[in-house]
């Protein structure tokens, strides 16, 4: 497995996590659990972002990754 696919597959995971925490605030009624959820949510869109930036680095610095 290369890295450009170890970091597509990693940046889909934690794209996956963040929608499933979204999808959590929105459903539950408990305030406080929403939140949470929402917090975490938008913790992981920053670690989404460092991801994809992180992907782009590498595809700057390693042509033959393209």
């Amino acid at each position: 497995m290369t890295v450009q696919t170890q970091m597509q597959q990693a940046i889909a995971s934690a794209q996956s996590v963040e929608a499933s925490l979204t999808q959590f605030s929105l459903e539950t009624e408990n305030q406080q659990a929403k939140q949470l959820y929402s917090q975490l949510a938008q913790q992981q869109r920053g670690i989404v972002t460092q991801l994809e930036g992180r992907y782009q680095q590498i595809l700057q610095q390693e042509p033959q990754f393209n």
